[in-house]
C-alpha cells in the first residue's frame, strides 16, 4: 500500500520563499548613513547638508525596507493560510461522535489541552488530515478533547495522552508506533483495508515484496490453520500486513514441504511456520514481524520486549551488522547512549555492544575487545553458553534501585530544564511539611508543660491533705493530757451532793 509522503493535494497553497533584501554593495541600495556635511556660503551657510548621493540613498532604503516588510507579510499570510487549510481537514469531535461514528472509518487523536506531547503532535496531525483527504482515503481524521468528553474517552479505553485510535465499526485499534506522518498514514491504510489481502498473480506478489519489508502470507485452502491465521491477523494487523495466495503464485525459489502453510518474507529470504517447533501462531508472528537488523529507539525497544528474543544493540555511530544467530537474537543499533544509560542505570561508553534480555530485564556487557566479526560471534556464543555474567534483573533490590534512579533522574531533569519550577515544585511541599512538623512539635511541648503543671499541682494538693488531716488528729491525741473543763451543770450537781 502506498505510503502517504510526498504528495500534494489539489488546491494546496505552496509555501513561498521570503524575498531577501539585496546586499548593501548591490546597485540601487547605497548606504543610508550620511557623510560629513560640507559648509558653503549662501542661504545654507553654516547648516549641515547631506551630499546628493546620501539624499538619493534615503528613498532607496525606504523602498528596500518596504519590500522586506511586504515579503515578511506575505510569508506570514501564506503560513497562516497553510495552517488553516490543513486544520480544515481535521474535524473537532464532540458528544455526537459516539452515535455517528459507525457510519465511517475514523482516525482519532484523543488529546489534552495541557499535554506537551499533544501540542507537538498537532502540526503532524494536521498534515495527516490533509494527506488523507488529498489521496481520497475513506478514513476521516478527527481529534477529541479527552478532558472535556471524558466519558467517551473512557469508553474507548483512553488512559494517556495523546492516544491515537482507528475506529472501524465496533472495533478500535490502538496505534503504538512513532508519531510521524508517514507511519501514521501507513497504519491507517493497513488497518482500514481488508484484514487478509489476496495476491492473485506473481506480478502482484513481486509488487508486494518491493513495497513491504516484512509481510506474512497464507498459502492453501480452507483449513484450521487458516482460521488461526485470521485470528492472529485480527490481533496483529496494527503491526504488519497479512496476505493469502495460491501455490501457483508463490515464487519459484520458495520450497513448501506441506500444505497449507504460513510464511514470513523479510530480509530477502523467507521462513516457514512449524507448529511443533514454533508453538502458537500468534506468538510466532509477533516474534517474526521485525527485520533482523533495525535502528532501535524507545518505541521499538518496547515492542521488542514481547518477542522473547535477546536484543543485541550496538551503541555506535556507524552501522555494523551480523547475519549469524538471527533466529535467537534481534540485532540493531542505537544512535547515542542516553536512552540505554537510562535503561541500564549505568554509564556506557560509545562505541560498545550490549545484549538485553527483555523478559527478565537482564543485560550482558562485552567481556572482550571486539576487533572483527569472529570476536562478536564468540561473544554471542558465550552468552548462549552462560559464560558471560548477566547483570541487572527484576529482583526486589533492582526494583528499589530503579525507583531511586527514576526519582533522581526526574528531579535532575526538572532542575536542569527549569530551576525556578523545580524550586517551586519541591520547595513548596517541603515548606508545608516543615511548618506542619514545627506545629506538631510546639503543640506537644505546650501540652507536656500543661500536663507537667497539672501533675505538680495535683501532687501539691495531695501533700497538703495529709498535713491537714494530721492537724485535725493532734487535738484528739492530746485529750488525755489536757484536763477537760467542766460545765456549769456538773458544778451544780456536785454542790447538791
Amino acid at each position: 500500500m502506498p505510503r502517504g509522503g510526498g504528495r500534494r493535494g489539489p488546491g494546496r497553497v505552496a509555501a513561498a520563499a521570503c524575498p531577501a533584501p539585496p546586499p548593501p554593495s548591490a546597485p540601487g541600495f547605497p548606504s543610508a548613513r550620511p557623510r560629513p556635511a560640507s559648509l558653503s556660503g549662501g542661504a545654507n551657510c553654516g547648516r549641515p547638508r547631506l551630499c546628493s548621493g546620501a539624499s538619493a540613498a534615503l528613498p532607496a532604503a525606504s523602498m528596500a525596507a518596504g519590500t522586506l516588510g511586504a515579503g515578511l507579510r506575505l510569508c506570514a499570510t501564506v503560513f497562516l493560510l497553510d495552517m488553516a487549510f490543513s486544520k480544515g481537514f481535521v474535524q473537532d469531535l464532540d458528544e455526537s461522535f459516539k452515535d455517528n461514528r459507525k457510519d465511517d472509518i475514523w482516525l482519532v487523536d484523543f488529546y489534552a489541552p495541557w499535554c506537551g506531547h499533544c501540542k507537538k503532535l498537532e502540526p503532524i496531525w494536521n498534515e495527516v488530515g490533509l494527506e488523507m483527504k488529498s489521496i481520497g482515503s475513506p478514513v476521516k481524521v478527527g481529534k477529541m478533547d479527552a478532558t472535556s468528553y471524558s466519558s467517551i474517552a473512557s469508553e474507548f479505553g483512553v488512559r494517556g495522552y495523546p492516544t491515537i485510535k482507528l475506529l472501524k465499526g465496533d472495533l478500535a485499534y490502538n496505534y503504538r508506533g512513532p508519531r510521524t506522518k508517514d507511519d501514521i498514514i501507513e497504519f491507517a491504510h493497513r488497518v482500514s483495508g481488508a484484514l487478509i489481502r489476496p495476491l492473485p498473480s506473481q506480478q502482484m506478489f513481486e509488487h508486494v515484496q518491493k513495497r513491504h519489508r516484512v509481510f506474512f502470507v497464507y498459502i492453501g485452502g480452507e483449513s484450521p490453520l487458516k482460521e488461526k491465521y485470521i485470528d492472529a491477523a485480527s490481533e496483529l494487523i496494527v503491526y504488519t500486513y497479512f496476505f493469502s495466495a495460491s501455490e501457483e503464485v508463490v515464487p519459484e525459489y520458495v520450497t513448501l514441504k506441506e500444505m497449507p502453510a504460513v510464511l514470513v518474507f523479510k530480509d530477502e529470504t523467507y521462513f516457514i511456520y512449524d507448529e511443533y517447533e514454533d508453538g502458537d501462531l500468534s506468538s510466532w508472528i509477533n516474534r517474526e514481524r521485525f527485520q533482523n537488523y533495525l535502528t532501535v529507539d524507545g518505541f521499538l525497544l518496547y515492542e521488542l520486549g514481547d518477542t522473547g528474543k535477546l536484543v543485541a544493540i550496538a551503541v555506535i555511530d556507524e552501522k555494523n551488522t551480523s547475519i549469524e544467530h538471527t533466529r535467537d537474537f534481534q540485532f540493531g543499533h542505537m544512535d547515542g547512549n542516553d536512552y540505554i544509560n537510562t535503561l541500564l542505570m549505568d554509564e556506557l561508553k560509545v562505541p560498545t555492544v550490549v545484549v538485553l534480555n527483555t523478559s527478565n530485564q537482564q543485560y550482558f556487557l562485552l567481556d572482550r575487545q571486539i576487533k572483527n566479526a569472529e570476536d562478536m560471534v564468540q561473544f554471542i556464543n558465550n552468552i548462549l553458553d552462560g559464560t558471560v555474567e548477566a547483570q541487572g534483573g527484576d529482583s526486589i533490590l533492582q526494583r528499589l534501585k530503579r525507583i531511586v534512579f527514576d526519582a533522581k533522574s526526574t528531579i535532575v531533569s526538572i532542575f536542569k530544564s527549569s530551576p525556578l519550577m523545580g524550586c517551586f515544585l519541591f520547595g513548596l511541599p517541603l515548606g508545608v511539611v516543615s511548618i506542619m512538623c514545627y506545629g506538631i512539635y510546639t503543640a506537644d511541648t505546650d501540652g507536656g508543660y500543661i500536663e507537667e503543671r497539672y501533675e505538680v499541682s495535683k501532687s501539691e494538693i495531695e501533700s497538703q491533705e495529709p498535713t491537714e488531716e494530721s492537724k485535725e488528729q493532734e487535738p484528739r491525741s492530746g485529750d488525755a493530757l489536757v484536763p477537760t473543763v467542766q460545765g456549769p451543770k456538773d458544778v451544780l450537781e456536785k454542790k447538791k451532793d
